[in-house]
């Protein structure tokens, strides 16, 4: 990665700190001195500078606006004589903050908002909006994030798919109602993760996953191993219909969290203690012995956890199938954890959507972005997992586990 000299002057730190506007001053001097750092880059040369290996020369500035969360920057932008400079700031930073404005911008314009949602528009903007300005916005970010969401799929396999949900409240006909949004994530052959996209349901029922997991394979998803997720029926039979043979890994992390909800809090610790055990044992059979080491030590004062725990273990240790080096990111739903926590963040700002399109925009923004953000880190080295999945292959049918 690049790295950039930013200079300030001595009145640029003064105001940052005795000014309302002195953040934002701050800021559109460090973007412009990035962009100058970065024509440099494509030109190979300084302003002025005389150099043999000058690829081109600069042609002045445009001016450049672009909307924060500390208001309007007014940004200057280099070009250069033949027109192929580029910079991935603007597309990159706005959208998921655009999102975020453009549906308060939607609850004003739909009489829904309230005043503490103007004022922040205003503060937002800089400026008045009009419906045709937002109407203009929305279908621009609305093509961008529906191009991310509804890309192929077909040229790599996904071994292993996470999927995890979240409540919105969403404004349809009048009336405020819940709906689910579905996000789904793989880890590919290569060990690169991918979100591979966001759906809206009207409740995390059989009918909106089947309709999830059938659109991802009409884009071509294909080679999942693994299917990790929570507790859920209707998860479960879609997940089976749609991804035979495959294994399927209840997460740890709610699983704990059910079987304490069980346990008295006195015996809350101890119950807690005796899990960790249970889940970080080498194989299966050393899970089970440490379960009925539990069981016998606490049943008698936890009798609905441990019942709880007997009738959820083996899909808690599907996990240890995989070779020891997978199980600690593959037994929970943490990654998309983060995911849901990053939604809510923005989410708890607009508290309703003012409709379904809104919420797939802000929600789809931000996931793209984020998506984005993890392409070139690779998250597993897949070497032992495809040698264990070869041997797999080759063992008899019976032992091969499946989602149950």
């Amino acid at each position: 990665m690049a790295e950039y000299e930013i200079n300030l002057s001595g009145d640029q730190v003064k105001g940052l700190l005795t000014s309302d506007d002195g953040l934002k001053g701050l800021v559109e001097t460090v973007v412009n001195q990035v962009l100058e750092a970065q024509m440099g880059e494509h030109l190979t040369a300084a302003p002025y500078e005389r150099s043999s290996e000058r690829t081109g020369y600069r042609n002045g500035y445009r001016t450049r606006s672009i909307y924060a969360r500390i208001g309007k920057l007014v940004l200057r932008v280099p070009q250069s004589r033949d027109g192929q400079f580029s910079t991935e700031l603007f597309s990159r930073y706005q959208r998921s903050e655009q999102a975020l404005v453009l549906a308060m911008m939607e609850m004003v314009l739909q009489g829904v908002s309230t005043r503490r949602v103007e004022k922040v528009t205003e503060e937002l903007c800089g400026e008045s909006f009009s419906k045709s300005t937002v109407s203009r916005l929305c279908t621009h970010l609305d093509a961008r994030v529906g191009a991310w969401n509804e890309r192929r799929l077909d040229d790599r396999l996904f071994p292993f798919l996470v999927v995890d949900a979240l409540v919105i409240k969403v404004r349809t006909d009048g009336r405020v109602v819940p709906m689910s949004g579905l996000v789904a994530s793989g880890i590919n052959n290569d060990g690169n993760r991918e979100i591979l996209g966001l759906m809206l349901g009207n409740s995390e029922t059989e009918s909106t996953w089947t309709s999830l997991f059938g659109w991802l394979k009409e884009r071509g998803l294909k080679g999942v191993d693994f299917v990790v997720s929570d507790d859920h029926k209707g998860l479960k039979k879609a997940a089976a219909r749609h991804f035979q043979g495959s294994v399927w890994q209840r997460c740890q992390v709610h699983f704990m969290r059910n079987v304490l909800s069980h346990t008295s809090a006195k015996h809350k610790q101890e119950m807690g203690e005796g899990l960790k055990r249970i889940f970080n044992s080498d194989n299966g059979k050393e899970a089970r012995q440490k379960f009925n080491e539990l069981a016998a030590q606490i049943e008698n004062k936890a009798a609905k956890a441990i019942d709880c725990l007997e009738r959820g273990l083996e899909d808690a240790l599907a996990v240890l199938a995989l070779p020891s080096k997978y199980r600690k990111r593959l037994k929970s739903t943490n990654m998309q954890e983060r995911l849901i926590q990053e939604i809510r963040r923005r989410e708890r700002v607009i508290r309703i959507f003012p409709n379904e399109e809104s919420a797939l925009r802000l929600m789809g923004a931000l996931l793209a972005e984020i998506h984005e953000e993890w392409q070139g880190r690779r998250y597993l080295d897949m070497d032992v997992f495809h040698e264990w999945a070869a041997e797999r292959s080759n063992a008899p049918e019976e032992t091969v586990l499946q989602i149950r």
